[in-house]
């Protein structure tokens, strides 16, 4: 039979607790929270339990198990690792008409503690009916990857201004469609940011004005990450659960706009050498376009969008026609691509330092400051250089790099199709051909790159044309593989 689902008032309520081991901790901690009066009984206490026996906030019964324990009770809980005590404690229970759970026993329990996704006053209760309470937990983890943190504060404010706003709009149509604007308009993206006392002076203005607030346009800048959809923040998952509209970059992968709700629209706005280009100014039309018509829009860019991306430029052209915007940061390329290559940035040993450097075309080239980028001990990350490579060796060469510096090449950094090159600097150029590296690939230089080759775990490894590519050993693969 199906449980029904019950949320139990239990502030300044007796509950009981029997058992004095970590499970029956676990159980008095979350009827602490709930508010209940616990009493613990038991003949030894965990050294918490003892602790907040000698707080005072909660009773420790001492001793053996007595019937008399449960006087007065409104729940019972059986937490002990003797089954027989367990069922005994059942059965006086349900015979004094009190519910009782025995802990990982349903066919002794007449109520389920189910998993919880807490976000006072808000909460939501996952049950299997005791069948799957692993299976419970990990549906809560999901769902709590969903939820929007802003919700509680939220959830807060439109309780005490409850009586406020039926008053101003009585009508349930016009109720319904004020607390529309309320959880999904400017309130709540000020709590979002962490502005609650503009949120609330917000929501006040919205009841004083007359008839009901307009939707205000707004945009998400979101990172996506280097393109493992793993790599995803939660804020950049629930934004794409949210958006009405997708403006993503041509390297952003079909597996991260898989993650957005399936009704959004979606429009590429990359922008690749040799390939499809759309212009900024484009993007900034329609980014207003679709802002001003009410819809939630996300401008999801590859990386971080603000790690040599154009994030600042949008949010200028944003602020500037008074459209509402956030900032989601993503994993910049330089993280994730180092990470996935095994590849420190810093290392205590080897760099003290790291330089972010675009060499994607000869005029940002022509600005960077070579003595200062050839200095020893420091780790560079090239973005967008795979067509400056034989510039970006010569310069540094030149400049006094040695020719023995290590470097890394990352294709496809954190996708399954990612390889990884190690070699030298004065190799690179012609390794780079060799193996037919192409875009996205990031370029690592620096004496941390070295460690590509012993710390890498994820993709392929090349390596110069002397030696043949990296394969692990069966006997290795197989002890990774356990």
């Amino acid at each position: 039979m199906p449980l029904y689902p019950l949320f139990a008032d239990l502030a300044d309520r007796p509950v009981l607790v029997v058992g004095g081991g970590v499970v029956a901790e676990r159980k008095a901690a979350a009827l602490l929270d709930a508010g209940a009066r616990v009493r613990v009984g038991a003949p030894a206490l965990t050294a918490t339990l003892a602790h907040w026996a000698a707080q005072g906030r909660i009773a420790h019964l001492p001793g053996r198990y007595r019937r008399t324990w449960q006087e007065g009770a409104w729940l019972v809980i059986a937490a002990t690792g003797d089954s027989a005590l367990n069922a005994r404690v059942a059965s006086e229970a349900t015979a004094r008409r009190r519910l009782v759970n025995v802990v990982d026993d349903p066919a002794l329990s007449s109520f389920q503690v189910p998993a919880v996704i807490d976000r006072a006053p808000l909460q939501l209760a996952i049950s299997t009916g005791g069948s799957a309470p692993a299976l419970a937990r990990r549906l809560r983890e999901n769902l709590e990857s969903l939820l929007d943190p802003a919700l509680a504060p939220l959830l807060a404010l439109a309780q005490r201004y409850r009586p406020r706003i039926r008053q101003r709009h009585a009508d349930l149509a016009q109720r319904r469609r004020f607390y529309d604007w309320l959880h999904d308009g400017p309130v709540r993206r000020l709590l979002r940011a962490a502005q609650p006392a503009l949120a609330e002076h917000v929501l006040q203005l919205s009841l004083d004005a007359p008839g009901l607030p307009a939707a205000r346009s707004s945009v998400v800048l979101v990172g996506a990450g280097p393109g493992d959809p793993g790599l995803l923040t939660l804020r950049a998952l629930r934004a794409l659960n949210e958006a009405d509209v997708i403006l993503h970059d041509a390297l952003v992968p079909p597996a991260v706009l898989d993650l957005a709700r399936r009704d959004a629209e979606r429009i590429a706005v990359g922008k690749r050498g040799g390939g499809a280009h759309v212009a900024q100014d484009t993007i900034h039309a329609l980014l207003l376009q679709h802002a001003r018509a009410g819809r939630r829009v996300v401008r999801l860019k590859g990386g971080d969008p603000f790690v040599f991306g154009r994030g600042g430029e949008e949010l200028e052209f944003l602020h500037h026609h008074g459209i509402p915007f956030e900032v989601v940061p993503g994993i910049t390329a330089a993280v994730a691509c180092a990470a996935y290559a095994g590849v420190p940035l810093t290392h205590r040993a080897h760099a003290q330092s790291v330089r972010l450097v675009t060499a994607h075309c000869r005029d940002s080239l022509d600005t960077l400051d070579w003595p200062a980028l050839a200095r020893e001990r420091q780790t560079l990350a090239f973005y967008m250089g795979v067509g400056s490579l034989d510039t970006v060796s010569r310069k540094l060469l030149a400049h006094g790099r040695a020719a023995s510096t290590p470097f890394a090449l990352v294709e496809n950094g954190s996708l399954p199709q990612q390889r990884t090159l190690a070699g030298t600097l004065a190799e690179l150029p012609g390794l780079a051909r060799h193996h037919a590296i192409a875009a996205p690939a990031l370029l690592i230089v620096g004496e941390v790159a070295a460690l590509a080759e012993p710390l890498h775990w994820y993709g392929e490894l090349l390596e110069s044309c002397s030696r043949q590519p990296h394969v692990p050993s069966p006997s290795a693969a197989m002890a990774d593989a356990a």
